[in-house]
C-alpha cells in the first residue's frame, strides 16, 4: 500500500466541503491518509477518536456524500479516484471485496452504490444501519407494472339459459340452443381461434342472420343453404374482438 496520499482542490476547495464543521473537514483528511489503495478505511471510528473528532463528524461526511459507510463498519472515500492516482506496480487491491462489489465508478470517477439498499449512520451515529431506498423501490414497482403483460379474462362458456337471457335483453332472435350446440360442437372456436366474448358473437350471429334473411338463398350462399352454420363452413365469419389471441 502506498504511503503517500493526495487531495484534489476540486473536492476540498468547494462550498460543499467548506460548509462542514472543522471537525468533519479534519476527519476527512485523516480518513484519506488511512485509506487503502482503493480508498477503503477499516476503522473510521478509531481514527475519529484519535483525531479528536466524533461520530457526528462521521455522520456529516456520510450525509454530504464524502464517504460511503457499510454495515461492516468500513467506509470508502467517495472521491478517492479523483484525489489519488497510483502506478500499477504500486497498487494493491483492497481486502474489502464484498464492500467493493457494492459500488461502482460513475462517469466522473466517483464511487457510487449500485445496490437498492443504502447504508447510513443511525441517529446516534454509533451504528451502521441499512436504509431502504423508497424512491428506487417505487420506481422499480412502477416499471414492473408497466412491463407486466395485460391478460384478458379467461373465457367462460355460457349456459343455454344465459344465452337466452342475453338475447331477451337485447331483443335478439338468435336461437340460444342452436347457438350453444354449434359452438359446443366446435370447442367454442371462431375460425381457428378461441372465442373471447360470447356476447359479441351473439350480436354478430344476429347481424348475419338478418343479412341472410334479406338475401335470396339461391344467390350468394347457394341453394339449400341452412344458414349460419353453412356460412361458417364457407369461411364467412371472421369477427374482430370475439376471439382470444
Amino acid at each position: 500500500m502506498a504511503r503517500k496520499r493526495m487531495f484534489s482542490l476540486s473536492i476540498i476547495d468547494t462550498d460543499k466541503f467548506m460548509d462542514m464543521s472543522t471537525g468533519a473537514q479534519a476527519l476527512y483528511f485523516h480518513l484519506g491518509m488511512h485509506g487503502d489503495d482503493d480508498g477503503f478505511v477499516s476503522s473510521p471510528k478509531k481514527i475519529a477518536r484519535a483525531a479528536g473528532c466524533n461520530d457526528d463528524d462521521l455522520r456529516i461526511l456520510a450525509q454530504k456524500g464524502f464517504i460511503i459507510p457499510f454495515e461492516s463498519g468500513v467506509v470508502v472515500i467517495t472521491d478517492w479516484g479523483i484525489n489519488n492516482t497510483l502506478k500499477n506496480d504500486r497498487y494493491k487491491e483492497t481486502i474489502y471485496r464484498e464492500e467493493r462489489a457494492k459500488i461502482s465508478l460513475d462517469d466522473r470517477g466517483r464511487y457510487a452504490l449500485i445496490s437498492g439498499v443504502e447504508p447510513t449512520w443511525n441517529q446516534n451515529g454509533t451504528k451502521l444501519e441499512p436504509q431502504h431506498n423508497i424512491t428506487e423501490h417505487n420506481i422499480a414497482e412502477q416499471n414492473k407494472e408497466r412491463e407486466a403483460p395485460t391478460r384478458s379474462p379467461k373465457f367462460k362458456k355460457p349456459t343455454v339459459e344465459e344465452i337466452g337471457q342475453y338475447c331477451r335483453e337485447i331483443g335478439s332472435s338468435v336461437d340460444p340452443e342452436r347457438f350453444f350446440d354449434y359452438y359446443e360442437g366446435n370447442g367454442w372456436m371462431v375460425g381457428k381461434r378461441h372465442m373471447k366474448d360470447w356476447k359479441a358473437t351473439v350480436r354478430n350471429w344476429e347481424r348475419r342472420e338478418k343479412d341472410e334473411r334479406g338475401k335470396d338463398l339461391k344467390g350468394d350462399y347457394g341453394k339449400g343453404s341452412s344458414g349460419y352454420g353453412d356460412m361458417v363452413k364457407l369461411g364467412e365469419p371472421a369477427y374482430d374482438g370475439v376471439f382470444e389471441l
